[in-house]
């Protein structure tokens, strides 16, 4: 074939013939893949009008994939084929011609017949003059060996042939792949993910225009998928490995379960949260289990039953609340006795001389040193009777427990805090006389 460049290209002829009548179909291509094969295939038995029950082929690698005489191993692809129109493939012996003999000397005939001397500008071009040389030629003539018109004898044949499926096969692609280390695999640049036990391991793949199938290496499928464009991902939920599902990602069901270990006002808060926030409020519940790793669940059982109660629903008030528990703190012990608090006697006398005050007329009180009673800025000599009593409830105790600290003044704690006066040393009561 000459292309339009002006350089010439070597086609590839796939020829299949049927053993009782020689009837035969021819078809070029340019390559010799197993999509190439299968359509070659597919388009004779459409041209035969049915399908033979027997199909004896060569070692080709398109369709072997391990060759014994025994036991051959054919290409998946191939063995999809076959399963969809019902027909077996036997492979010959290797290096064993003479097992399809039929067709040995069929190609021969094509190429000196048909193609030689011939130039054609495309492949349908070709393809068109092999369509037509089979029925002008080919069919017409009387074979050599059952000396009876092909075209004859195929008539008798055709009631022979099995019948054609409703659809065509439907064509895909095939290719081995290697399950990589995020547990996808890769198919015309889109990866989707295969069961977690095939991590690492080679598997088969499969795909046309609508869908992705995964098999193991004993070809039963594993995984199926929608295609998708290039560089997105299709990852089915049980194709992923519990450890490695985030707790966001489980959805509020998982997380609500897991709160309610910790208590039951705690569940109440989150379910009140939930509606109260919508779908935020998965996040919230994640924030509210990480707490557990910091307080106890008593603390956070109260918390959330104090949330709970005002309708806070923001997890910094579950903080504050478990932080700064103002209703959980323990009060501080009362000290009875202790080297710089003076007994309690001492502060009851104080109290009942400033209540005993309260009912008595306002005075002044003793100048240091003298017994004159002072009022604002005016003196008047005192009362002897109210300096006694002074003095008893000013005099320091014999076993005031510290006796670095000095006693403060009783009489100069007035109920008035205009009039208070404070001095570092008792007073000194002046004896009574009667001047």
């Amino acid at each position: 074939m000459i292309v339009p460049d002006g350089k010439r290209r070597r086609t590839h002829v796939f020829r299949i013939v049927l053993s009782y009548s020689r009837k035969a179909y021819s078809e070029a291509t340019f390559r010799q893949t197993t999509e190439d094969f299968i359509r070659c295939l597919e388009n004779a038995f459409w041209s035969f009008g049915g399908v033979p029950q027997t199909l004896v082929i060569d070692n080709l690698r398109a369709a072997v994939k391990q060759a014994d005489w025994f036991d051959p191993e054919l290409v998946p692809k191939l063995e999809a084929f076959c399963a969809h129109y019902g027909v077996a493939v036997l492979p010959t012996r290797p290096y064993m011609p003479r097992h399809k003999g039929k067709v040995e000397r069929a190609v021969a005939y094509v190429q000196e017949n048909a193609l030689k001397g011939h130039t054609f500008e495309s492949l349908e071009a070709q393809n068109q003059h092999l369509a037509a040389w089979e029925r002008t030629v080919a069919d017409t003539r009387i074979h050599g060996t059952t000396r009876r018109q092909v075209d004859k004898v195929f008539d008798e044949e055709r009631g022979a042939l099995c019948p054609l499926p409703r659809e065509r096969f439907p064509f895909f692609h095939e290719a081995q792949r290697i399950v990589s280390r995020d547990g996808h695999v890769e198919v015309a640049k889109a990866y989707y993910s295969v069961p977690t036990e095939y991590l690492g391991r080679t598997v088969w793949t499969r795909w046309d225009a609508r869908l992705v199938r995964v098999f193991n290496q004993r070809f039963e499928e594993i995984a199926v998928h929608v295609r998708h464009e290039q560089g997105r991902f299709s990852t089915h939920a049980q194709h992923i490995a519990r450890e490695k599902i985030n707790g966001i990602e489980r959805g509020a069901t998982y997380l609500l379960s897991k709160v309610s270990i910790i208590g039951a006002h705690t569940r109440a808060w989150a379910e009140a949260m939930l509606v109260a926030r919508g779908i935020e409020g998965t996040r919230v519940l994640w924030g509210l289990l990480s707490l557990t790793q910091k307080h106890p669940s008593e603390s956070l059982e109260k918390a959330c039953e104090i949330a709970l109660s005002q309708g806070a629903f923001r997890l910094r008030a579950i903080r504050h609340l478990v932080e700064r528990p103002g209703s959980k703190q323990e009060p501080l012990p009362f000290l009875q006795e202790h080297a710089i608090i003076r007994p309690l006697d001492d502060y009851a006398r104080v109290v009942a001389a400033a209540l005993e005050r309260q009912g008595a007329p306002k005075e002044g009180f003793l100048r240091h040193g003298s017994g004159v009673q002072c009022i604002g800025n005016e003196e008047r000599p005192g009362h002897a009777s109210d300096q006694g009593a002074r003095a008893s409830l000013t005099r320091p105790r014999s076993d005031y427990p510290s006796s670095g600290c000095t006693s403060a003044e009783p009489d100069s704690v007035w109920p008035d805090s205009s009039n208070v006066r404070s001095s570092s040393t008792p007073l000194q009561q002046e004896p009574e006389t009667d001047e």
